[in-house]
């Protein structure tokens, strides 16, 4: 490790509620807004570490969830953590798995110790819990590591979503005590809490004060993006945001599509994460400045020109990519990918831009324009 700076972020630049800046950490800096791609069982599918890092990525995401039941944390930790186990050198946000262990998992069973549940691979029986949670964070030696939460299932009445945003926070401040905890790893790494109350303001706001209480270096909105749509993502963005800290970075997690981030960056987002760009260029949707395209409409099948002019793909034309996944060659999965990762990187370069010169409005509205012509 460096002599950088544990954990800090400074806003260099706002426009309305957007900002952009820097997180400053041990393993580099991350220029906000980011967007991480995600690699949850130590790979961004597809894709080398340095051609991840090539499109502009400064961080991405491994997932406690899947890690700890394959290969394992502990196994991990002995072949020298996360980073050399997977040749990433940068820094990695670790989900704390609350979402997966209850979308992913069967027969779960929810108390106040945390979540028992089988193995969505063999069956086989764990418990995940904050401290466990924390733990195998630990062993896999992330820079971020996200508090273990309870997501709240979408609809769900507002008492339910009350218990559980509580629950929730009991489990943040359980977190922050097995988070301090660790020794060297948090001397070295920092601890997000993640926000929850489901649609409803007030709950956001309780949970909100919570985590202020405790104390945490970065703040999640968690449990949106679950099937509500965009204008209620939207809505609740526009009461949630600022409710957390100002001067403290906060991350949408799970989102999104190229329009949900543009619209949550104009209301103060800093931080994205989603499989969205990798899992759509496996299944042959390609993101362009004229909005998604299928690659395999038979309309591209001799069309020559590449998806974007300054795409790292462009020496490939959008005919042979259609053949390619037609084909079902895995050429085509790994060009359509990295097309991708690299549409949302450039992305957020021009989010940053426009922040920074005060022209965050027209940049939106323009992007928007021609994002929905196609």
């Amino acid at each position: 490790m460096t002599d950088r700076p544990r954990f800090s972020y400074a806003i260099s630049a706002t426009d309305g509620r957007a900002r952009t800046g820097v997180v400053s950490m041990k393993r580099g800096d991350i220029r906000t807004p980011a967007f991480m791609p995600v690699g949850t069982a130590a790979t961004v599918k597809a894709m080398k570490p340095a051609e991840v890092r090539a499109t502009g990525a400064d961080i991405i995401l491994g997932n406690t969830y899947h890690l700890m039941l394959r290969p394992g944390a502990e196994r991990v930790a002995r072949l020298g953590g996360l980073h050399d186990f997977m040749q990433w050198k940068r820094p990695i946000l670790t989900d704390s798995g609350g979402y997966q262990v209850m979308s992913l998992s069967a027969l779960t069973k929810t108390s106040e110790e945390g979540v028992a549940f089988k193995s969505h691979l063999d069956g086989s029986r764990h418990m995940l819990s904050p401290e466990r949670s924390m733990e195998i964070q630990r062993l896999l030696g992330s820079d971020i590591v996200m508090a273990f939460d309870e997501c709240t299932a979408y609809p769900c009445t507002r008492d339910k979503a009350a218990k559980s945003m509580e629950r929730s926070m009991r489990w943040a401040k359980r977190s922050r005590d097995g988070f301090d905890a660790g020794g060297d790893h948090a001397a070295c790494s920092a601890l997000f809490g993640i926000q929850q109350g489901s649609m409803e303001e007030d709950l956001r706001r309780q949970s909100s004060d919570a985590l202020r209480a405790i104390g945490f270096d970065g703040y999640a909105v968690g449990g949106l993006a679950v099937g509500e749509g965009q204008e209620e993502m939207f809505r609740v963005l526009d009461f949630a945001v600022d409710m957390l800290p100002a001067d403290r970075p906060r991350y949408l997690m799970g989102v999104g599509k190229p329009d949900d981030i543009v619209g949550a960056v104009e209301r103060g987002i800093d931080m994205f994460d989603c499989v969205l760009p990798t899992r759509s260029g496996r299944n042959g949707q390609a993101f362009t400045r004229e909005g998604p395209l299928n690659i395999r409409n038979a309309r591209f099948a001799e069309d020559q020109r590449p998806l974007e002019p300054d795409s790292p793909t462009a020496n490939w034309s959008r005919a042979y990519l259609h053949h390619l996944v037609r084909s079902g060659e895995m050429l085509g999965a790994m060009l359509m990918t990295e097309h991708n990762l690299w549409f949302y990187q450039r992305l957020m370069e021009d989010l940053r831009a426009a922040i920074a010169e005060g022209r965050l409005a027209a940049f939106a509205d323009d992007f928007r324009a021609r994002y929905r012509r196609a």
